[in-house]
């Protein structure tokens, strides 16, 4: 969202960082957005099975007819013949077939039986498609392949080169080893209505604009709150998502906290650790000033810990028990001006009306522009922070390093096949998956998909400004702590500076436990 020469204030220009790793607009498909995971296991490592992970693996394509299984999810296996076929044509020996094993689309789910898998040495599925939020902990317990061991050096420099840089951070060991391939990347836009916005006075010069220059949140709320008057039908202003699960620590708060420069653990370089060695930082103004401006959204200026310059009660608060889906109800149902979400919704609101189908959507008046800002990257204190931040979700390719040579071998050349641009593309086209590398995002056969082909310059935004979630073995538990405080602030059932106060306790009480 932008600042427009006529009704905003200083202009915040996105910050070129190089691509932080961006996102997947997960088809029309639901959850797997890569933030909605609640943790499992132990989280204290243990449990590996008996696989070598370091060793390396012959790369020589198989001479034998051979199947690998694929742990995946429905939107694979529904597509599957189309998946295959983009294989096929990126080069997959047609010697090597695929055992789609669809998984649940519970994120939570499947880590539960991925643990169970590996914790118990089982040697297949060889191929296991990992959530970007919880697949550090895997690393951390010795229960994935070793990339960096095992593969040749090409393999692994086309990942940490040509990808999205914090996809593939989420994919690391501490000690600097590739543990994963991302296959696509994931993060969430500010989804608006165009129509509505015009009743208050904007124009489609302001759109082109809020594509590509986040807003700060005064203005959001300002824009907001101007349209709501202006639509008198409208129920909601803004909806987002702020129930206490893993949905409001890994993503919506910590985009809240980012913008305004706050942080878990004093910036980005301590996201993935030392563990009992970093500093909790979530006591700091700009924590708090992020839980003031939300509360001023939903509860007005009135409250006692409002924010100064936030025009308030744009949100309802309903959103303090919403997840993905019941925020985007009131949106696609025409009850909402503004909605936060990940691309799988943008497919769902951008698709063209139609009575005859009851098919609802918004289809060229559906806007999107990136994360709202509270301070600019310039004014925060913590580098890499501040700015119109997103973020980040998406899912790897991993392999189980319990399964035999053999199925090691014909792995590698799925996982190679699937670095093929081509394929990548294809697989955009067909579920709707943004590929993993950058680069691909300003090819002209990206933006001829449909719907979302249409938003590219604002995912692009988003994937520049990408934050992961502070995911270490001890994320699940400290996920829930997060949760819990900060929806107690946002329902004013504690103050900002007691919520913060009461987890940071928490938080460092975890750390010296781990």
């Amino acid at each position: 969202m932008v600042d427009t020469d006529s009704h905003t204030g200083t202009r915040a220009r996105v910050s070129r960082r190089s691509f932080v790793k961006a996102a997947g607009a997960s088809g029309v498909a639901v959850g797997l957005a890569g933030c909605i995971s609640t943790g499992g296991g132990d989280g204290n490592g243990g449990g590996n099975g008996d696989g070598d992970t370091d060793t390396p693996i012959n790369t020589d394509a198989p001479t034998e007819d051979i199947t690998v299984q694929w742990a995946a999810d429905t939107r694979v296996a529904d597509a599957e013949d189309e998946v295959f076929q983009a294989l096929r044509d990126a080069g997959l020996p047609d010697n090597i077939s695929l055992d789609i094993i669809a998984g649940s689309q519970v994120t939570d789910n499947r880590q539960a039986q991925y643990q169970q898998w590996l914790s118990g040495g089982r040697s297949e599925p060889t191929l296991l498609m990992m959530d970007s939020g919880w697949t550090i902990p895997f690393i951390a317990r010795n229960q994935l392949q070793n990339f960096t061991q095992s593969l040749p050096s090409e393999l692994t420099e086309t990942v940490e080169n040509e990808y999205f840089e914090a996809s593939v951070a989420t994919a690391k060991g501490v000690n600097g080893d590739l543990y994963g391939q991302p296959l696509f990347p994931d993060f969430p836009t500010m989804q608006y209505r165009k129509d509505l916005l015009r009743n208050a006075g904007y124009t489609d010069d302001d759109f082109d604009t809020w594509a590509t220059e986040s807003m700060s949140w005064e203005d959001f709320s300002r824009i907001t709150s101007e349209a709501l008057e202006a639509n008198p039908d409208i129920q909601y202003g803004y909806t987002f998502q702020a129930n206490v699960y893993e949905g409001l620590s890994c993503c919506d708060f910590n985009e809240f906290m980012t913008s305004y420069g706050g942080a878990y653990f004093g910036g980005r370089e301590n996201l993935f650790g030392p563990v009992g060695d970093r500093p909790i930082t979530v006591e700091e103004e700009p924590v708090l000033d992020s839980i003031r401006m939300v509360r001023t959204l939903i509860h007005g200026e009135d409250d006692e810990h409002a924010l100064d310059g936030i025009t308030g009660k744009v949100a309802p608060e309903a959103v303090l028990q919403w997840t993905e889906e019941p925020s985007r109800q009131p949106f696609t149902t025409g009850n909402a001006i503004m909605h936060r979400n990940w691309p799988y919704s943008i497919v769902i609101n951008g698709a063209e009306p139609s009575e005859e189908n009851d098919q609802t959507g918004f289809g060229e008046d559906l806007g999107v522009m990136p994360i709202p800002y509270g301070v600019t990257a310039d004014e925060a204190q913590y580098e890499g922070t501040g700015g119109p931040v997103a973020a980040l979700g998406g899912w790897h390719m991993t392999m189980n390093p319990n399964s035999s040579d053999a199925q090691k071998q014909a792995a590698v050349q799925v996982l190679r096949t699937m670095q093929d641009e081509q394929f990548q593309l294809d697989l955009f086209r067909i579920i709707g998956w943004i590929p993993p590398r950058p680069s691909l995002l300003d090819s002209d056969e990206a933006a001829e998909v449909e719907i979302v082909g249409r938003h590219l310059d604002a995912l692009k935004v988003a994937g520049e400004n990408a934050i992961p979630r502070p995911v270490t073995v001890v994320w699940p538990q400290q996920s829930g702590r997060i949760a819990q405080e900060v929806n107690a602030a946002y329902a004013q059932e504690k103050s900002p500076e007691q919520a913060m106060s009461d987890l940071a306790s928490q938080l460092e009480q975890i750390e010296q436990n781990a």
